[in-house]
C-alpha cells in the first residue's frame, strides 16, 4: 500500500493485515518515491531491541508477535528514509493550538501526555492534538511543520493533518509552575536525545537537528501537573 507521511508518499510491503489497517488512515493515491520493506533481520533486531529494554526494566524477556514486530519496523524503515526528505521524527507530545504547533518533548514518564491534556482542558476546541508520541516534522529553509503519524502513543491521539510549528519546550517535573527561553546551546542535547539518529546516515539527523534549532522558539518548563501549568506555559510563550 502507498502512505503519505511529512508530505512524502511512501510504498509501504505489509506482511499482516493488521498492519495495513494501522496504516489506512494516511494511505495515499500519490506515486510513491520510495519503497519500505520490512524483513527478518528488521524484525529480528526490533526483537533485540525490545529485549534489552527487558532486561534494563529488571522484567523477563518474551517474545512479541510477528505483526507487532513488523509495525515497529516500519516505523524505524520510514523514519530513516524520511530523513532523506528533510523529515525528522521527534519523541513528542505535539498540539496545535490557534494554528500553530507546540512540541512537549523529555524522557519517558515525564508527563508529557498529561501536560497536553491539561491544555486541552484549559482551552477547549481552540486545542487539538497531533500526535501524542512521535510526530514527523518537515524541516525547510521557512521553517518546519509538524505532521501526524499513526504512531501515536498508549492513549492513541493523533490526527492525519499538519500545523506550522512554533515552539519545542523541554519539559521537567517541579513544584512550581515555570517557563523560560532556552538557547540553542541548552536545548541542542535534549533534542538529539529524543530524536531519531539515522543508523546509515548519522551526519544527516545531527543537520536536521540543528536547523531544527533555528526553527522554532526554544523554552524549558519546569511543572507541575496543576490545571495551572497549561496556563503559564501558554502564557509564557505568548505574552512577551
Amino acid at each position: 500500500m502507498v502512505i503519505e507521511i511529512a508530505g512524502v508518499p511512501a510504498e509501504v510491503i505489509c506482511r499482516y493485515a493488521e498492519n495495513e489497517c494501522f496504516l489506512r488512515a494516511y494511505a495515499s493515491d500519490r506515486t510513491p518515491v520510495f519503497t519500505v520493506t520490512p524483513r527478518d533481520g528488521d524484525l529480528m533486531r526490533v526483537q533485540e531491541d525490545f529485549d534489552r529494554m527487558d532486561e534494563a526494566e529488571g522484567v523477563p524477556k518474551h517474545r512479541r508477535s510477528e505483526a507487532f514486530l513488523e509495525n515497529s519496523a516500519i516505523h524505524t524503515l520510514l523514519a530513516e528514509r524520511l530523513t532523506e526528505y528533510g523529515v525528522l521524527l521527534l519523541h513528542g507530545s505535539a498540539l496545535c493550538m490557534d494554528g500553530e504547533a507546540y512540541i512537549f518533548t523529555a524522557a519517558s514518564g515525564t508527563g508529557k501526555s498529561t501536560h497536553a491534556r491539561l491544555w486541552r482542558e484549559a482551552f477547549g476546541n481552540r486545542v487539538w492534538m497531533v500526535n501524542d508520541d512521535k510526530p514527523m516534522l518537515k524541516i525547510t529553509a521557512g521553517g518546519a511543520t509538524v505532521y501526524g503519524t499513526p504512531w501515536d502513543g498508549k492513549h492513541h491521539l493523533s490526527r492525519n493533518a499538519s500545523a506550522p510549528l512554533k515552539a519545542i519546550v523541554m519539559l521537567r517535573r517541579d513544584t512550581t509552575n515555570h517557563i523560560e527561553p532556552l538557547s540553542k546551546a541548552d536545548a541542542f542535547p535534549e533534542l538529539m536525545r529524543q530524536s531519531f539518529r539515522s543508523q546509515s546516515a548519522p551526519a544527516r539527523s545531527l543537520a536536521l537537528v540543528r536547523r531544527l534549532l533555528d526553527a522554532a522558539e526554544l523554552y524549558s518548563l519546569g511543572c507541575n501537573m496543576s490545571p495551572e501549568a497549561a496556563r503559564v506555559a501558554w502564557e509564557g510563550m505568548n505574552n512577551k
